[in-house]
């Protein structure tokens, strides 16, 4: 095991991290905030030490294999967790330790569970810093998605890798230029998102910070309200097509900007159906109850279908006020989650595409015993490969999300907060239902215990589970 080759990645991306908190930093410093110290000391500890790390391997041979990326995914998100939490935990919160790594560790992920109240009122600094946690973590999550874990076999995501055999030919031969397609294209949709929420009413930093998060799927606010502080129909709007694009393969964006290829993607078109779809269903109940006009039921309905499938967690009103129908459907579509190669967490389109597939298979087989059904996918066959990654994710998945669940009864939450703790936290989505952590609640009464196992479990779910748990086995540590 070359640790070395783990060492130097995370030191020059601690440094990374120093840099960005020298930006909250600026914003308490021109406002008169004493935070701006406590945003500086952390800035020079965590990058102090990404420079360490960064020069003692430097210049020393290091080789970069299926183990040492393991630990450095697992490692990396661990360590900036904790590194962000630093200037949450020193700052004028007043917070624990535990709520402190927690933010931080939602903020990564991309979760949106929060521990905080009273963000109307916080310095600018540290609402700066969630967002830019979100807006960090989102574009980690992107290369991890398509670069990372495909290439180890995880979940079946390898369908979805650069050299991919979805792609007519390999888009890049080297990683540096899909890097540059891919900041270029996330610095454009935040820029763009930003721009317009400005236009549509928001302040300069109300838009800054609430691009940063729907571009990430993260759903982080400014308020306690979240997006219901605007009562904005065209902001709403902005965030709905800024969360589409967000849970849309990345690959798939870049190709249409790019070449103008626009080929049919088959977990595209599922995605964006099971949205309209839902967006219907939630409508219907909500226009039901009369309680506005139809347009702007259409739009709240919409607003809040996109918001959890594409996990970024945003609220506009407490949709579990629509009745039991409304909630269950929610509670539904956390599993559900956006595009592979998209900033969105959960279940992923793709995976239930393929489930599907293998079950319309089966069910022709049973019916035409004499005959193969081949499962595909976009008219291409499945390999054995990626059937038998997508199979034992699901079980993986259902497994973590009942363990957790049981977990966290065991600790006294009710079953309604238990299995929606346990499913937001997996999925990455952020609220969950019933009155403690739904739309309109936080994660600040559950027990500290709860909250570390919730922290373990987002990271899990960014990790796709599998790379999380392998490096728990002894043939992970024994295999040659």
């Amino acid at each position: 095991m070359d640790y070395r080759a783990v060492a130097l990645p995370i030191g020059r991306l601690m440094i990374l991290i120093a840099a960005f908190m020298l930006i909250p930093a600026g914003a308490d410093l021109m406002v008169g905030n004493p935070d701006w110290i406590v945003f500086t000391v952390s800035a020079l500890v965590v990058g102090c030490t990404g420079g360490v790390a960064t020069a003692a391997f430097l210049r020393r041979g290091t080789r970069f294999s299926i183990r040492e990326t393991l630990i450095f995914v697992n490692a990396a998100w661990l360590t900036f967790s904790l590194a962000g939490a630093m200037p949450l935990y020193l700052s004028g919160l007043d917070i624990s330790a535990t709520d402190a790594v927690f933010e931080a560790a939602s903020g990564l992920t991309t979760t949106g569970a929060t521990v905080l109240t009273g963000l109307d009122h916080l310095p600018p600094g540290i609402l700066l810093w969630r967002s830019l946690l979100q807006w960090i973590g989102g574009i980690g999550i992107v290369l991890l998605g398509i670069w990372l874990l495909p290439g180890l076999r995880v979940g079946g995501s390898q369908l979805f890798a650069i050299e991919s055999s979805e792609m007519s030919a390999k888009p890049y031969g080297r990683f540096e230029p899909f890097l540059v397609r891919l900041l270029l294209l996330y610095f454009g949709l935040t820029l763009s998102c930003l721009l317009l929420y400005r236009f549509a009413g928001m302040t300069w930093f109300q838009a800054v910070n609430h691009a940063l998060t729907t571009v990430s799927s993260g759903g982080f606010s400014t308020s306690d309200q979240s997006m219901g502080q605007f009562d904005s129909v065209a902001i709403q709007w902005i965030a709905i097509v800024f969360m589409v694009f967000s849970g849309l393969p990345f690959l798939f964006m870049i190709r249409a900007v790019e070449h103008r290829d626009f080929r049919e993607n088959q977990q595209v078109l599922f995605f964006l159906g099971l949205a309209g779809a839902a967006s219907l269903a939630a409508f219907t109940v909500l226009h039901l109850g009369a309680t506005a006009t139809p347009f702007r039921e259409l739009t709240l309905s919409v607003f809040h279908v996109v918001s959890v499938m594409t996990t970024t967690g945003y609220a506009a009103t407490d949709y579990l006020q629509w009745g039991s129908f409304a909630t269950v459907l929610f509670f539904l579509l956390t599993f559900v989650g956006g595009c592979a190669g998209s900033t969105s967490g959960g279940f992923k389109s793709f995976r239930i595409l393929v489930l599907l597939n293998l079950i319309r298979a089966m069910v022709k087989g049973m019916l035409r015993p004499h005959r193969i059904a081949e499962p595909q996918f976009a008219g291409k066959p499945l390999s054995v490969g990626v059937r038998e990654g997508v199979l034992i994710f699901g079980l993986l998945y259902a497994g973590t999300f009942a363990i957790f669940a049981l977990i966290y009864a065991g600790f006294g939450l009710d079953l309604e907060t238990a299995l929606s703790a346990s499913i937001t936290a997996l999925a990455n989505v952020g609220p969950g239902v019933g009155a403690i952590i739904g739309p309109s609640g936080t994660f600040q009464s559950l027990p500290d215990p709860v909250k570390w196992m919730l922290t373990l479990q987002m990271i899990l779910g960014r990790l796709e589970i599998i790379s999380g748990i392998i490096i728990l086995t002894p043939d992970f540590w024994t295999e040659r």
